[in-house]
């Protein structure tokens, strides 16, 4: 079972690195029609709080907060959730392909860089191509253990209030995606508004994602 619990993690990563299409370990969604989802689906709220951390990340950091002080963010989409792997987002294409005008230095060990955030449950991480500096604005939050990305991809928050809401992004039913996997919503899963909010008790950067009513007429 280990052989091949590894193997799946060597796949999804070799996947990962196309075109800034991640791809991971989760399972394939079953919610691939609307019949599948809960008869009540109820959206627990509409708002993510991510804490930053420029001390790990800092030009991660000061790229996405300047993408969120452009207002970049706002009515972009989760283009892509997959079942106990990750939800991508900041697409303004929508499509997994697209990004802003700018790309960054990948923070993360491969590529010289010393970040020691790993990528947990709740954690925020920029999606790239295969160039280790192609990240630009695509983000992906983590629904569970994906500590096989470590070194690979540069981590920067965490999501330290409504992880709720992005579970349920889980709930909306989806479709094939370019990924190959169940994972692209059939309707609309949208940040309405990206803002910038005060500092943690700790001085930390803090971002709020207002979200669409993501979950209105899923049955």
């Amino acid at each position: 079972m280990e052989f091949f619990k590894n193997l799946k993690k060597i796949v999804a990563v070799a996947a990962a690195t196309t075109m800034l299409v991640l791809t991971g370990c989760g399972k394939e969604s079953g919610n691939s029609n609307p019949g599948t989802t809960t008869p009540a689906a109820s959206q627990s709220g509409n708002t993510i709080v991510v804490t930053l951390y420029p001390e790990h990340a800092p030009l991660t950091v000061a790229n996405f907060e300047k993408l969120v002080n452009q207002g970049f963010y706002n009515g972009l989409t989760f283009h892509r959730v997959v079942d106990g792997f990750m939800a991508q987002g900041g697409d303004p294409l929508g499509t997994g392909m697209g990004g802003s005008d700018e790309t960054i230095k990948g923070e993360f060990s491969q590529n010289g860089v010393d970040n020691p955030l790993s990528h947990q449950r709740g954690v925020i991480s920029m999606a790239r191509s295969m160039d280790p500096d192609s990240a630009s604005s695509q983000f992906f939050i983590c629904y569970a253990d994906c500590s096989f990305l470590d070194g690979q991809y540069a981590a920067f928050g965490n999501v330290t209030e409504g992880m709720e809401v992005v579970d349920d992004f889980l709930q909306v039913p989806r479709s094939m995606g370019g990924d190959g996997a169940v994972s692209a919503p059939n309707s609309p899963i949208k940040m309405e508004k990206v803002e910038m909010i005060d500092p943690d008790e700790n001085g930390l950067p803090r971002v709020k994602i207002t979200m669409n009513n993501f979950l209105e007429g899923v049955k």
